[in-house]
Parts: structure tokens; sequence; C-alpha cells
């Protein structure tokens, strides 16, 4: 190994090997004390350390060097010492009562020369824009490098923004904040709180856990708030009246809260009459789908209230005629974004109609607002949908539907964006989708999946729609050939018309 790479070498292991072993002083403003893994602001102390060790072996060259000049007689001219030197350095004709008095825990170590850094002295503002982009366990490490960087890790600009994971590790893969930590939250930076998330795996447990962190945020006022069931929706198989409690807490003492998506949760009326009441003047985004405590009158309720609101999430069942017609008044700013889940819990149901006059007062009013539409579905009850126009602009099926429900999406959906459909049978959808192309001038994104179409009806598809087709995923099993096309021939076509290289997906052989 070169002289250089094994000096960097040892002198990278034996920091190492001392942090490790204890031999560090953690009084010091200067050196890291914790494990040895090696992230970035470890490594700056190490390579510093290294500066200052070759700093030291040139002066030992020096003194070395001069005495063997002259043959170690005394006709050799001697360079003085490194501690003359650190002292020469560090200004050794000043008068000792004069220099003013540092902090103890920032004073100099009279065998150290000016060359290692002070890290004590790094600019708060530069080090809190340094530790806004580390990941929490990182922040952690550097806060014991010295009393000031620990300073830095407990202010409230880092922890505004959190998101506890609370999962049962016997049942999830998924690594849970630490119960210490949760509670240094709660009593050091609850204050401080504004953008609050929660992560919660199957387990009633977590959502306990989650629901008593909730009723502890009474001295914080939130911004946003999200609770986020990663699997089975284990928030509903609480305690409505815990749930509640809980939540109440969070509604009652944010009064700036702008941001709120409470999915698959036990949510219901009167908790969102105390929403609105502590903060109509702020929500913008309110998120609830499968809420089945919430009735058509309750959602109303917070459409009429708050005028700023910008992005809606519902089930079907709750949008009514007067829901859309209330966040078209004059009052209400312009809608951006409104998703509907049409869900079907029992086979059979029935589902009510929205008017076309509803739907064009939402368009006068936002004209550029994106209604998104997820149905999961059986064929038969696809009834009251599609038979007049409706402004939707992005369009997933999640079950089978029919060749006629196809069909009158390209009659009655001419703002369509996005088109997804996850199955259809095994009748090729030729002319639908020639006519979504001729109808759809909007269209820019389709995925096809347990579908047929013809090869030449595709091509001619792509060829109507031209390189506004900016995604456009179907599987190779989709593609029937005829006469005109074998699969072979169609990537060509195809990339002709998008102007880009594409291929059809493929099912992965495993």
């Amino acid at each position: 190994m070169p002289y250089f790479l094994e000096t960097q070498h040892n002198a990278i292991f034996s920091e190492l090997g001392a942090r490790s072993c204890g031999l560090v002083d953690v009084k010091s403003d200067r050196l890291f004390h914790c494990d040895c893994k090696l992230n970035k602001p470890e490594l700056y102390f190490v390579l510093f350390r290294m500066k200052r060790t070759k700093l030291c072996d040139e002066e030992q060259e020096g003194v070395g060097g001069g005495g063997g000049g002259g043959g170690g007689g005394d006709g050799g001219c001697t360079s003085p010492g490194p501690l003359e030197q650190r002292k020469r350095l560090r200004g050794r004709d000043l008068d000792k009562d004069t220099q003013p008095k540092q902090d103890q825990h920032q004073e100099l170590d009279p065998e150290q020369d000016e060359s290692t850094p002070n890290w004590g002295l790094l600019p708060q503002e530069i080090l809190l824009q340094i530790f806004q982009y580390l990941p929490l366990l990182d922040r952690a490490f550097a806060s014991q490098v010295c009393r000031s960087w620990n300073q830095t890790f407990h202010m409230p600009e880092l922890w505004r923004c959190f998101e506890f994971e609370l999962n049962q590790p016997a049942s999830s893969y998924l690594k849970a904040t630490h119960p210490d930590l949760i509670k240094q939250i709660i009593k050091r930076h609850s204050n401080h709180l504004q953008f609050v998330s929660f992560k919660v795996d199957s387990s009633t447990e977590s959502a306990e856990a989650a629901c008593d962190i909730l009723s502890q945020l009474v001295n914080c006022s939130l911004k946003t708030l999200g609770l986020i069931s990663t699997a089975r929706p284990s928030f509903m198989e609480l305690p409505k009246s815990h749930f509640i409690s809980a939540l109440t807490v969070v509604f009652v003492n944010s009064k700036s809260l702008s941001s709120l998506k409470i999915d698959d949760t036990p949510v219901d009326d009167p908790s969102l009459k105390v929403l609105v009441a502590n903060n109509s003047d702020t929500l913008k985004l309110l998120k609830m789908s499968s809420c089945p405590h919430v009735s058509p009158a309750g959602i109303l309720c917070v459409a009429d209230q708050c005028h700023g609101l910008r992005e809606l999430a519902l089930n079907y069942h709750l949008l009514s005629d007067e829901l859309l017609l209330a966040l078209s008044s004059e009052k209400h700013v312009h809608l951006e974004h409104l998703r509907i889940d049409v869900v079907s819990e029992n086979p059979g149901q029935q589902f009510h109609t929205i008017k076309k006059s509803s739907w064009d007062a939402m368009v006068r009013h936002s004209p550029k607002f994106n209604l998104v539409m997820y149905f999961f579905l059986y064929e038969d009850e696809f009834g009251p949908f599609f038979r007049d126009e409706i402004p939707v602009t992005h369009l997933y099926f999640g079950r089978s539907v029919s060749k006629d429900v196809l069909g009158r999406v390209g009659l009655h959906c001419p703002r369509l964006v996005e088109l997804v459909v996850c199955a259809n049978g095994l009748r090729p959808l030729d002319e639908e989708l020639i006519r979504i192309a001729d109808r759809c001038k909007n269209l820019t994104a389709i995925g096809l999946g347990e579908c047929e179409v013809s090869c030449s009806a595709f091509v001619e598809f792509v060829k109507m729609c031209g390189r506004r087709l900016s995604q456009l995923s179907i599987m190779e099993e989709v593609l029937v050939p005829d006469h005109k096309y074998e699969l072979d021939d169609i990537h060509w076509e195809v990339s002709k018309h998008l102007g880009r290289v594409w291929f059809p997906d493929m099912m992965p052989t495993w």
C-alpha cells in the first residue's frame, strides 16, 4: 500500500478505534462520540484529524531533518520543536491575563493548534440548514459533537414535521418509531409540531397508540394531519368514542389546520362540526374516503362553511347535487381536485344519480378542476353512470367493465385525460377505443389490463391520439394479431406515431 494511502487508512481506523474504546474526550467541542458507523459528519471530523496528524508529522520531520543536516554535530541547524511551534502559532507573547475567558466546554486544549476546528463556532443558521437535509438518526449522531450542535438539534424548526410509524414487530416488517423517542417528542417538542402523520399497521394496538399520542397534543396547533393505514384499516376497529375523543383534541387546539387525511376512520358528523367550528377559514384539503359514519349532511356542512376548500376526496354515497352546488357557490374558491370512490359494498347495490345540471354548475365555477373517479363495481351496477355528460378527467376501473360502459365513456367524457381498465373480458374493444380517441381530445394516458384489442385498431387508436399520449401501458397479451399487423410489427408502427421508442408490457415469467 502506498505511504499516503497507508497513512489515511491508519488515521481513520485509529480515530474509530479510539472512539469505540471510549478514548475520545466528549467534553471537547470538536470530536464525535458515538458508534463506529461512518456517516458524513463523522467523515469530516476524521479528515480534520488526519490534517492535524499530517501537520504534526511535518513538524517531527522538521526536527529530525535539522538535527541530521550536520550529522548530529554542533554545526547542524536545530529547528524548534513541535511544542514551541504551536506556542508561536497561538501567540506566545500574549499575556494570559488579558485573554478573554472561554466557557469550560469551549476551552482550547493547549496541546492543539488552530488548525483543529472549533465546531461550536459554526454559525447556527448554517448548521440548521445542514441539519434539515439529514435524516433523524444522522441528526441525533451529530447532536453529540458538542453542546452547540445539541442545541441546534432541539431547535423548533427541525421538529415541525414528524411521521410516527406505529406497528407491532411480530406482525410487521416496518420499522417503528421508538417509544422513548415518542416520549421525548411529546415532552420537549409537542408545541413545535405542525405537520404530523401517523402510519399504522393492521393491529388494533398500533391504532390505539396513535390515538394516545393524539390525545396528548394539547399544546400544539397542527397545520396538517394524516392518519394512514398501511394494511387493514385498523382505526375502524377502535371504539368510536375513543377515536373521536382523540381527534377532537387536535381539532380544538389546532386553529390553522389546512390539510386533513382521515380515510378509513370512524369520524362522524359531530366531529366534523368541531373541525368546521375551529378551522373553517384555513381548511384547504380534506380526504375522508371510506368513512361510513359520515352522512351527506355532514360533508355538506363542511362545504357550506369551509369556503377555502380546494381538494376533497370522499365516497360516492356522500356525493349529492346539494354538495356540488355548495362547492360551486360564489363564496367558495375554485375547486382543484375532487376524488370520488364508487365502491360496491354488496352485490346488486343501487346507486343514486347526479344531475347533469349540477356537474355543469361545477364546471362553470371551476373550469380547470380535476374529477378523479375510481370504480369498484360489478358489471350490472353501472346502470346510473355515464348516461349523461360527466366532467371526469381521470377514470379508473378496478374490476371488469363491459363494452357498453366503455362505449358510454367515449360518448359522455369529453374532458377525459387518463383511462385505466383493469379487465374487460374476451370481447374486443376496437370500436370503443376508436370512439374514445375521437371524442376525448385531452387523453394523454391509457392503460389496459385483461382486455382484447386487435393490432389494427390499436395502431389506429395511437395514430389518432398521436404524440399527446405520454403514457401508454398495454400488456402484450391484450394485442390480437390480425391480417394487417403481427406482434413483431406493431412495435415499429406505434413508435412511429408516438415519436419515441415503445414496447408493450410483458408479464413476468416468475
